[in-house]
């Protein structure tokens, strides 16, 4: 099967601040990343191979957060249901392949958006599809992999809907058709990836699976603590940047034993 693929050739108030926090990202040192292609995959791998630390302690604060969530079983029974639901749907039915393919192309469109790029075209079929974009860097390339766009969408909605027409009462609803959302994503985002994608292979492997690792446990440790109300956000990235930093004291005892 034919994969979406780049060709290189608007906004509520939570974007707004995330475009900044890029734009400020693009103005430090790390800016060399977002460079796109230029950036030699061997640099890449470089990073990655750093990064890995970092990915261990994401997924000790994970660990952490849905343990302090247990007890909410008001949304975990619904999202667990949600997401058993969509299961059922993947694995009996035809897999809905170009509404994947179109959030997958639309999510590119949104980060080129985001970086301040234009798009000039975009092709959508059940078979794959593309667009074409005055810019890319990784992120815009990842993006599809990481950011679970229809679960984000469930969300928009209902937020909307609760504050025009107070929809809390159809909270057990909202949890159930996030976990739906969010399975969509990760099943059909796993089952992509079994072929070669182009997204993938002009940023490196390593690379890639490092991001999509990172981007995946990053909306877990912000969306987790959102949903159950558990955990305060802040406390999760202190647990993430714990857990990082304990693995690296661990690594600099190992290497200078």
């Amino acid at each position: 099967m034919k994969h979406p693929s780049i060709r290189v050739n608007p906004c509520p108030s939570v974007v707004d601040l995330f475009a900044r926090s890029v734009r400020f990202l693009l103005a430090s040192g790390f800016g060399f990343l977002f460079s796109g292609p230029r950036v030699p995959k061997w640099i890449k791998f470089i990073i990655a191979v750093l990064l890995l630390p970092v990915c261990i302690g994401a997924a000790m604060a994970l660990g952490r957060v849905l343990h302090a969530s247990y007890g909410a079983d008001t949304v975990w029974v619904p999202l667990l249901a949600g997401a058993a639901c969509w299961l059922v749907v993947f694995l009996l039915l035809p897999k809905p392949m170009w509404i994947y393919v179109f959030g997958h192309e639309l999510t590119h469109v949104l980060w080129v958006w985001l970086f301040g790029g234009r798009v000039k075209k975009m092709k959508v079929t059940s078979d794959g599809g593309h667009v074409v974009i005055s810019k890319t860097n990784f992120l815009i390339a990842l993006a599809p992999y990481f950011f679970p766009l229809y679960a984000v969408l469930v969300i928009a909605v209902f937020a909307l809907g609760r504050l025009i027409w107070d929809w809390r009462s159809y909270l057990v609803w909202f949890h159930l058709a996030v976990g739906a959302a969010y399975a969509f994503h990760v099943t059909l985002t796993w089952h992509t990836l079994k072929t070669r994608q182009t997204d993938i292979t002009s940023q490196g492997y390593l690379f890639s699976a490092v991001i999509v690792f990172l981007g995946n446990l990053g909306v877990l440790l912000f969306g987790v603590p959102l949903l159950t109300e558990k955990v305060k956000l802040l406390n999760a990235l202190g647990w993430w940047l714990k857990g990082t930093g304990e693995v690296f004291n661990w690594l600099a005892r190992w290497f200078w034993q």
